[in-house]
């Protein structure tokens, strides 16, 4: 299994991947420690998956509104 993220614009466009990752928690680990980093290059939103398979997402990164 590989696991990696699209980065994605608040409406659904893919502006890139990350890396590849060996396991879901690793991928889990790194956009939670990167996501600060995502949002300042642009990045809206993130989709999970494992391999051509979509596991989750979009995950907004940005706070809900309350």
């Amino acid at each position: 299994m590989t696991w990696t993220w699209t980065f994605e614009s608040s409406i659904g466009d893919v502006i890139g991947r990350s890396e590849v990752f060996e396991s879901r928690g690793d991928a889990e680990s790194w956009v939670g420690e990167a996501f600060g980093e995502l949002v300042e290059q642009g990045i809206d939103q993130v989709r999970l998956f494992d391999g051509d398979a979509e596991v989750y997402g979009p995950m907004s990164l940005h706070p809900e509104n309350n």
